[in-house]
């Protein structure tokens, strides 16, 4: 089948559908979901490190490899095939972000692209300037920043975190911000708690003096429809490959800024927005996957209205169904002697990912015998490396369970009875 067809064929069955699919029909999408473990199914809530693939995107891969596999710009089909391809996936991930294609850039991952953007923020700061970080942050957003404090003697601020609550401390950050602030850096989602942290308000404080803002949406993406205009940020990262597509990162930035800044390149490499901020040739399979898992989210919505609105309400039942399975999984682990929940309450703004640790069991050995009963949870620090030492649980860190779109009562259930078995 060729890449035009294939853009044409629903992801989920819409023909007559007047209302949202169930878990069961959205499940039949997911080869992984058949796979067995000593025996039992495999019930996956290791979405926050990464979410199963619908057919659909793999499809997209192998059919722009086999029949469009080329590079851009020449005279020639495959090559022009693959700069439309290019084009459309740039505009599916600007509706995803309420964005313009042009303010959409990919690469390797969010950590590249943050070390990339930060390289070109840094030549313009200046000794004694100041960038403002948080506690609950992916080092992901962390350290590109202390890396130009180190290399530019740019200061850095450290917002603390609210250990009990698993919240950022606002107090806190509004003395972190002075005059010589010249960006806050602040992830949008907790991926170690599941903390949902007000972006919007800590833009308004870069604004008030003059600074940029730099999202880190990574973990919020899969959850929650993010809106770039609304939050009114200057850059914001996310990754394909935890909203069910493959392992590509994207970042929004903000058209005016992007041209503004000296970003590293190859003399011969375009000047023009976005390309200037991608780096040589870019994953385009992974790229054509990554608009194909928009598509699904899109599909699920059933086909009336432009992409956004559809986004919309796709993500509105799918967190409603999930936060009824968090609710679930809070109420059947905190009944268990000896486990310890962290991040917000149910009802707090948060994301369905939920972290615990259980007494007198390391996380590593919980999440290694777990997995021998079919339940596949993270385990560790998440690379959210702060959070688990304000917690005071380095070196094992948390075990981390997520709810995907295609989690159902019966994994919660799975989940909760093999903690249970632990003690």
């Amino acid at each position: 089948m060729s890449r035009s067809a294939a853009a044409l064929r629903p992801t989920v069955a819409t023909a007559g559908r007047d209302s949202f699919p169930s878990t069961a029909e959205i499940r039949a999408q997911f080869p992984a979901l058949e796979r067995r473990h000593n025996g039992r199914p495999v019930a996956y809530f290791d979405g926050p490190g990464g979410t199963q693939t619908p057919r659909a995107v793999a499809e997209a891969m192998v059919d722009y490899l086999y029949h469009h596999n080329a590079n851009t710009h020449w005279n020639y089909p495959s090559s022009a095939e693959t700069d439309a391809m290019l084009a459309r996936a740039r505009q599916a991930m600007a509706d995803f972000l309420n964005a313009a294609p042009d303010e959409i850039y990919f690469g390797a991952n969010a950590t590249t692209l943050a070390f990339h953007t930060s390289r070109a923020i840094g030549m313009t700061l200046a000794p004694g300037d100041e960038i403002v970080v948080t506690e609950l942050d992916h080092h992901a957003n962390v350290g590109p920043w202390e890396a130009l404090a180190r290399e530019r003697g740019v200061t850095l601020r450290v917002v603390r975190m609210n250990a009990a609550s698993g919240t950022l401390d606002w107090e806190d950050f509004a003395t972190k911000v002075t005059p010589r602030t010249k960006l806050i850096a602040i992830g949008a989602a907790s991926n170690a708690l599941g903390t949902i942290n007000d972006v919007t308000r800590a833009a308004l404080l870069a604004r008030s003096v003059g600074a940029l803002t730099f999202v880190d949406a990574v973990h919020f993406a899969h959850h929650q429809l993010a809106d770039v205009k609304a939050i009114g940020c200057d850059f914001l990262t996310c990754s394909a490959y935890k909203f069910y597509g493959p392992h590509v990162g994207v970042m929004y930035a903000r058209r005016a800024v992007l041209e503004s800044l000296p970003y590293a390149k190859v003399a011969p490499a375009s000047n023009l927005a976005p390309e200037r901020a991608e780096t040589g040739t870019l994953n385009h399979e992974g790229i054509a996957g990554s608009e194909a898992a928009i598509n699904f989210i899109t599909s699920l919505a059933g086909d009336v209205g432009e992409r956004r609105e559809r986004l919309q309400r796709s993500f509105d039942e799918l967190h409603e169904r999930s936060m009824t399975l968090l609710e679930r999984m809070w109420r059947g682990l905190a009944a268990i002697d000896g486990v310890t929940l962290y991040g917000p309450q149910p009802d707090a703004a948060r994301t369905s990912t939920l972290s615990f640790t259980v007494a007198g069991v390391p996380s590593s050995e919980a999440a290694r015998r777990l997995a021998e009963q079919g339940v596949f949870v993270s385990h560790g620090d998440f690379y959210a490396m702060t959070v688990v030492e304000r917690l005071g649980l380095a070196p094992e860190g948390l075990i981390r369970a997520g709810c995907a779109c295609y989690t159902t009562e019966e994994e919660v259930d799975r989940l909760v009875a093999g903690v249970l078995s632990l003690n």
